[in-house]
Formats: structure tokens, sequence, C-alpha cells
């Protein structure tokens, strides 16, 4: 059963547990990465095909004549060929509500750091203005308890309502907006998007980017915001326009922002919000997923899949 992963540092440091998917796949060889030359080589006479971005086509594919299985170490699947692996009768399986927690603490992590202004009250406390104050405190800036603030939360699935389970804990009022009813309880309504973004306090973005999503936040969408509102996106860096975000931030139309991904990753063309300075914006490197927990439930599902494949059984399908 030979078997490749083609990425293995998509998954970040050497800090994880591999026994589980060596268990079921003993000649498992990894590789850090895979560059698209690289890959026809390397996958040529293996039976499972192990990665989290590397591109899989009907062109590098077809190398592949002994491929029985492919596994993804992420949930969606634009990187596959799926029609050329339904005609071929590969199976392929990706990983499910691995990372729900890490990306639920982030987001909170950074919506706390910005109600509270902890960044503007850390360089109070180094620079000498704490020593030259009059009080025992500085109250040079705004400090927000969630439990006054409305939480909007745009997309509707795993990951948005363990969102609003979250924000009801700190007794936040939840608005949703989504185009699929299907998560819904009883008591919760989908409102529309210009509605959540004149009324929410917080703004969460948790849908999938698509033709019809691109720039579903541009400055139209920020203008109807709260001067007091914070925008967070761990979704997709396209959902959000970028040049209008800085234009709102830098002319406080809206009062912050954390912003998790970029619409290129890595952003070697450059980004307008990473030449954005001013501390009411928190970039992060697409990394409110990957928890040492989230990213070990990756490789533990990953294995999971791989032995129900070799058992006859079926989990987390995609072809």
């Amino acid at each position: 059963m030979k078997a490749v992963f083609l990425d293995y540092n998509t998954i970040g440091p050497k800090d994880l547990d591999l026994r589980p998917l060596f268990e079921c796949l003993p000649e498992l060889e990894l590789f850090d990465t895979s560059s698209p030359h690289e890959v026809p080589k390397r996958i040529n006479e293996v039976e499972y095909i192990l990665t989290n971005k590397v591109v899989l086509n009907a062109s590098n594919l077809e190398a592949a004549s002994n491929l029985k299985f492919i596994g993804l170490t992420a949930t969606g699947a634009d990187n596959i060929d799926l029609n050329y692996t339904k005609k071929n009768n590969i199976r392929v399986c990706n990983i499910r509500s691995y990372c729900s927690q890490s990306v639920v603490e982030h987001i909170f992590g950074v919506l706390m750091n910005l109600t509270h202004n902890i960044g503007y009250y850390r360089d109070l406390a180094t620079n000498g203005a704490w020593q030259k104050g009059d009080d025992f405190c500085l109250l040079n800036h705004s400090i927000r308890e969630l439990s006054s603030m409305k939480m909007g939360i745009i997309g509707y699935g795993e990951l948005g309502k363990s969102v609003a389970k979250m924000a009801k804990h700190f007794g936040m009022r939840v608005l949703i907006n989504t185009r699929s009813t299907n998560h819904l309880e009883d008591d919760e309504e989908s409102i529309p998007l210009s509605s959540l973004l004149a009324e929410a306090d917080v703004i969460s973005l948790h849908c999938p980017l698509t033709n019809k999503t691109k720039n579903l936040i541009g400055k139209n969408e920020l203008d109807l915001m709260k001067p007091s509102s914070i925008l967070i996106n761990t979704a997709r860096g396209a959902l959000i326009d970028s040049q209008a975000l800085c234009a709102a931030l830098a002319k406080r139309k809206i009062a912050a922002a954390a912003i998790d991904v970029l619409p290129q990753e890595p952003p070697v063309d450059g980004n307008a919000l990473l030449n954005y300075k001013e501390k009411n914006l928190i970039v992060t490197p697409h990394i409110a997923w990957a928890t040492v927990e989230a990213r070990q439930n990756g490789i533990n599902q990953l294995a999971a899949t791989v032995r129900a494949f070799q058992a006859g059984k079926k989990l987390n399908i995609l072809s």
C-alpha cells in the first residue's frame, strides 16, 4: 500500500502524532512540499495520496495508474478534479468539523482584544504614559462588554452555529443572514444582509466564496455598518474588498476589523491590509483553524477515512 503525503508542511510544525496514519498506511512517505513538476513522479506508483492544497487533475493523475484513494486534510476540494476521480473510480474523502473550536476561540480572542483595546493599553503601559498618569489607571480608550453587543453571523453552517453558541454564552444577541435555512433552529430566522449590517455590533463571516459572494463586503456594505462596529473574517479573503475596508478603517467608518484570510495566500503580490498599521486592525496569516488540537483532529479523521475505505465502508466521501 504505497502512499504519499504531498504537502505535510501545510498542517504545521512537527508537533502531531502521525501514528494513526502509519498504522493504516505503513509505507507512507512524507514530503514537506511538492511543486507541480514533482507531483507526477511522486504519485506514479502510489495507491494512496494525502494532501491539503496540491492540485490534482487529469494531467497529473494520469501518472497514477495504481491510485485508489485521495485523502484531504481540508474540507474544501477545489484542488481536486472530482470529475476525473469519479470516472476512474478513485475514492476522494475530506475532513469535516475538525477545527470549529479553534476558529471560535480565535474569533472571540481577537474580538476581546479589540473591544478591550488591548493593543493601545499595552503601549500605554510600556511607553511611559502610565507612569505620567494622574490616577491609578488609564482610561484613554473605550472598553466594551460583549454582553451589550449584537453578533451578526453571515453564513450559518457548522462554524456559524458554533460562533452563535459562544456569542450567546457571552450574553450577546445573535443576528443571522444565510442563503440556506437548513441549520436554523425553530426559534431562529435569517434576516436581510442590509438589516444585519446596519444593526450588528460585530459581524463575523462564515459563508463560502462563490461568484455571488465575492466582495460581499465592499464600500456600500461598509457604509451601512455602525461607526462602532467590528468586522471579522476567518472564512475566505475575497469575501471582502480589501481597499474598501482599509478606507473604512482609516476614516473610522467602522471601529475595527480582524482579518485572518486574504484573497491571495501567501500574499506575494501584497495587499492593502498588510500596509495598514493602525491598531484597529488585526491581520493574522490564516491561523484561526490551526490549534494543535484541531490539526490532530484532522489527522485522526483522515486516518479514519482511510480505515473506512480499507474496510469497504464510506466516510466523508466526495467521489
